[in-house]
């Protein structure tokens, strides 16, 4: 058979080939997220994809893993999620279809049994009919009544059937509005969730109440990324996913912005809550050793740094995250691994 009979696995062949140039040219390593991006751009199939890759790379002349996590969640995660929610949506248009031929099969059959019994009675009314007659009109009454019957259980059963299958549809539908807003490394929020939380949260207590809010952030990750590689930093973000998850009140919003950074949400808290709630987190991660897991070998310590601001009178979600953002910058300034609350805080400056 000639080599023509394979166009598509010849083009197959050669995507893969650039792919891999590509990761060894300009990404940090040939990790799976990696090659998926790199292939997505040399398919040329996400063009949005495509102009960010151009852009980082005409700006620092590779990808760190943070940009390949970035433009993996931009670009092909939701692409994805979308491609679900639009196939759920077209089976949920179906199968109402479906019903609403059913039902408009079970009326034609309603009406045509109404159309029935007007004509008996109507002849009912007549004076002397014959018993063979009215022996006529009773067979036809019963006969109609059964198909009446028999098409009100066919209806029911598919009525049935349809219920099941649409909340079989509805919950596929959740699962991924679920998973759209859902940072896939840590588990927690991701930034587009985060930023919808922090709008309801600051509308909800413009009517009463506290709120406050926490950003923190992991402490030299880029070093440590680079000396253990990639797998060992996700390790640390999950770690520092499931302290705070074990250090906040049940009504807290937790989410990941992206990289090392994330962010806690307190309706309800003031100020020295929150400080409290950050140095539980503090404290939790200095009392925890990383373990690599592929050796068993000690990594040491992982310390954060965390920024507290305290909803304040005109405060927009915009400038809530903003002040806790710049007392984080500040713990960072101050040495790292402690907590910094807006009741003073000086300029920022950026720290890894």
């Amino acid at each position: 058979m000639s080599q023509d009979a394979f166009p598509d696995r010849d083009r197959s062949f050669a995507l893969a080939k650039r792919t891999n140039e590509l990761m060894r040219d300009y990404g940090p390593s040939a990790t799976p997220r990696a090659y998926a991006v790199w292939y997505a751009y040399v398919s040329g199939e996400v063009p949005l994809l495509n102009d960010a890759v151009k852009r980082m790379t005409a700006e620092k002349g590779h990808l760190t893993e943070i940009d390949v996590d970035h433009l993996h969640e931009s670009y092909l995660d939701g692409q994805r999620r979308a491609i679900d929610a639009s196939v759920v949506s077209k089976t949920v248009l179906a199968e109402l279809a479906a019903v609403s031929e059913v039902l408009d099969l079970s009326l034609g059959s309603t009406q045509q049994y109404g159309e029935s019994l007007s004509t008996l009675t109507h002849d009912l009314a007549q004076a002397q009919l014959s018993r063979a007659r009215l022996t006529e009109m009773v067979a036809s009454l019963a006969a109609a009544t059964r198909e009446v019957v028999a098409d009100n259980r066919v209806l029911e059963a598919r009525i049935r059937e349809s219920r099941d299958e649409v909340e079989s549809l509805r919950e596929k539908l959740e699962a991924t509005r679920t998973e759209s807003l859902t940072d896939p490394l840590s588990g927690l929020s991701n930034r587009k969730h985060f930023e919808e939380m922090m709008h309801t949260a600051v509308a909800a207590v413009r009517a009463g109440g506290r709120l406050s809010v926490i950003v923190v952030d992991i402490d030299y990750f880029k070093r440590f990324n680079d000396q253990f590689g990639h797998l060992t930093g996700d390790q640390v973000l999950r770690l520092v996913a499931v302290v705070m998850r074990e250090s906040v009140q049940a009504n807290a919003h937790l989410a990941r912005f992206g990289g090392e950074e994330f962010g806690i949400i307190l309706p309800g808290a003031n100020r020295l809550d929150a400080v409290q709630i950050a140095e539980t987190i503090r404290l939790s991660m200095i009392g925890r050793e990383l373990v690599k897991r592929s050796t068993g070998e000690s990594l040491g310590k992982v310390t954060v740094s965390l920024g507290v601001a305290e909803h304040r009178s005109g405060d927009t979600p915009a400038s809530l995250l903003e002040r806790a953002d710049l007392c984080m910058f500040a713990a960072k300034r101050g040495g790292r691994n402690r907590v910094v609350d807006d009741a003073s805080i000086s300029a920022p400056s950026q720290a890894a």
